[in-house]
């Protein structure tokens, strides 16, 4: 039986569900819970599949929420950073000028950004309901239609993601989708995650692994140049672990570009489409762990730099640094770089990609 503050509607972090039950473009926004055997618990609302808080046992044993987020649909309507915590689609990341060409036809997409266009658009499925349906205590589908030109795309895409929560304290995301017309598609997950805990200060102290060689560097645009350059001999280089904040601040042009990382780097595969760990990170505040693995051939490194001090949860300000992402994916502008992994999608095909972040201590 669910405990007495469920069945008023308050969450394990303390979320009211009352404050996320409305609707927006006619269609039902709410509040879903996730819960495994362990206690942990996953809050995601179907306004971009956001998820609102994610709470899982520090060292001593205490539930830690280790994502940023808002406590209300107000507030996500509202807030500064559009893509907290979100689903982001039909094309993650940046594309140069917002232009690319597909089978000798152009097309320009609706941009959000004068120099690029950033993770979908300006309505991207961030900022989108999804159709909703809870399996199991675990499981929360979610499902979304993008028509044929939304946002300049082409194709109707139908999109389907799963959310699980599993017995060892993972988020796994499935991603699948299909298309009547040739497309592009890159979708990710955009969690802030804090493992000092929300409104922990800055992730500056979390020990950080990347398993890449190499990275894509940017111009001074946030767009990747073409380049795929070894991480070796530079502040870029995470294949042993280092503290955030160890070298963030280093005269390095690519540093000085992004405020701190904002970089793609390539994974280490022995074949497309491989399930490997990508990234790890450990608080020793909180000795929580997170291993993030993927089928994706890329990993997105943010370190939260141009979060502005906005009020979140339980009033706490986010700012600059604190918080870190791991937005597994398929390269930025891939569109318009042809020795990069393709993001085409075809009738016929199926794109199915899959993200685990698991959760554990570190002692």
């Amino acid at each position: 039986m669910a405990n007495t503050d469920s069945q008023k509607g308050k969450t394990l972090s303390g979320l009211l569900k009352e404050k996320f039950d409305t609707q927006i473009a006619g269609k039902p926004v709410a509040l879903y819970t996730l819960t495994n055997k362990n206690g942990a618990e996953i809050c995601i609302t179907n306004f971009g599949g956001i998820v609102v808080s994610l709470m899982i046992p520090d060292v001593s044993g205490k539930m830690t929420d280790v994502v940023l987020g808002h406590e209300s649909i107000e507030e996500y309507l509202n807030t500064p950073e559009k893509f907290l915590g979100a689903l982001i689609g039909r094309y993650g990341n940046r594309i140069k000028k917002g232009s690319f060409v597909l089978d000798g036809t152009r097309y320009n997409i609706r941009s959000n950004n004068p120099d690029c266009v950033l993770h979908g658009g300006i309505v991207g499925y961030n900022n989108v309901v999804w159709d909703a349906r809870q399996q199991d205590d675990q499981t929360l589908e979610l499902t979304y239609l993008s028509k044929d030109g939304e946002e300049g795309f082409p194709g109707n895409l139908f999109v389907k993601v799963i959310y699980q929560l599993t017995d060892n304290n993972a988020m796994k995301i499935d991603y699948e989708a299909f298309t009547d017309k040739p497309t592009v598609v890159n979708l990710t997950h955009h969690s802030f995650f804090n493992l000092n805990g929300d409104g922990g200060g800055e992730v500056t102290n979390h020990k950080v692994m990347i398993n890449a060689d190499y990275f894509t560097p940017m111009d001074d645009k946030s767009v990747p140049t073409g380049e795929i350059r070894p991480v070796k001999d530079s502040p870029m280089d995470f294949t042993e672990p280092h503290e955030v904040g160890e070298r963030i601040d280093s005269n390095y042009e690519q540093l000085i570009f992004g405020k701190g990382y904002d970089h793609n780097y390539v994974l280490n595969k022995n074949y497309p489409g491989e399930m490997t760990l990508a990234a790890k990170a450990v608080s020793p505040k909180t000795g929580i762990s997170m291993e993030v693995y993927t089928t994706e051939p890329g990993v997105q490194l943010y370190t939260g730099n141009w979060l502005n001090g906005f009020i979140g949860k339980k009033g706490r300000s986010y700012s600059e640094r604190t918080a870190i992402c791991f937005e597994t994916q398929h390269f930025p502008d891939s569109p318009n770089k042809p020795h990069f992994p393709s993001t085409v999608l075809r009738p016929g095909e199926i794109y199915a990609q899959t993200c685990i972040y698991t959760f554990g201590i570190e002692k």
